[in-house]
């Protein structure tokens, strides 16, 4: 019973915007979500990278929160798994990972047979599936951009969890097929120069980037999240 309590709070604290939609937290995920919406005069965002410079900055919870809202929102929303390292996304909703990204790449399964619903209306997610050898080649193969096409005509909004970006090239390889990138970083953790370096790591990968998150800012209570447009 107290380990239920323990990971029901945990999965509380992960997913805000879904258990308490009204707290100060979510509002500002969804004021993340308004500036999205207006960074780019030309063209509408509808695909989205969320990544970090290095690991435990609130990359995955901050990508899980924003799924919740864009959904929340009525538009129709693929959440996608892009970290086949060390996939989060099926913790914190509580989904069966034995097949997903993994098993569409390699032409095991359909993207419509493997895409996950979740109890959020308008939320679908598509776990990251087993752990392959070759993650970078997966994710920069021709079927991951016939995948992506596809997505792209069935869902109003996609959004890509990916691994730390001086990590490995994972996030630069699909962050310049994204409409826009978002860097998430730590309050008194992430050091300036390694937002710096993952900043033109992804800019050298043509990315368009929509700003930084950070996260865990020591202020009111009511501004734990803060959003810097880049």
């Amino acid at each position: 019973m107290v380990k239920r309590k323990k990971q029901f709070k945990t999965n509380v604290r992960s997913l805000i915007t879904k258990f308490n939609p009204k707290s100060p937290i979510s509002e500002q995920y969804r004021t993340i979500r308004t500036n999205i919406e207006f960074a780019s005069v030309d063209q509408d965002i509808h695909s989205i990278l969320v990544t970090s410079s290095g690991p435990s900055e609130g990359k995955s919870s901050t990508t899980a929160n924003l799924s919740v809202v864009f959904a929340q929102q009525g538009k129709k929303v693929l959440l996608i798994d892009g970290d086949l390292r060390k996939p989060t996304v099926h913790y914190t909703f509580k989904l069966d990972n034995r097949i997903g990204l993994s098993t569409v790449l390699v032409g095991e399964k359909s993207l419509e047979e493997t895409v996950k619903e979740t109890d959020i209306p308008n939320l679908n997610i598509l776990t990251c599936g087993p752990i392959p050898p070759n993650p970078s080649e997966l994710l920069g193969s021709k079927a991951m951009e016939q995948m992506f096409q596809l997505a792209q005509k069935n869902y109003d909004v996609i959004i890509f969890d990916t691994p730390p970006v001086l990590a490995v090239t994972d996030a630069q390889i699909l962050a310049n097929v994204c409409d826009g990138s978002l860097i998430v970083a730590r309050s008194n953790q992430t050091e300036f120069e390694a937002i710096q370096k993952a900043r033109e790591l992804m800019e050298l990968a043509k990315a368009k980037l929509l700003g930084v998150v950070l996260n865990d800012v020591p202020q009111k209570k009511s501004n734990t999240y803060y959003y810097y447009g880049s």
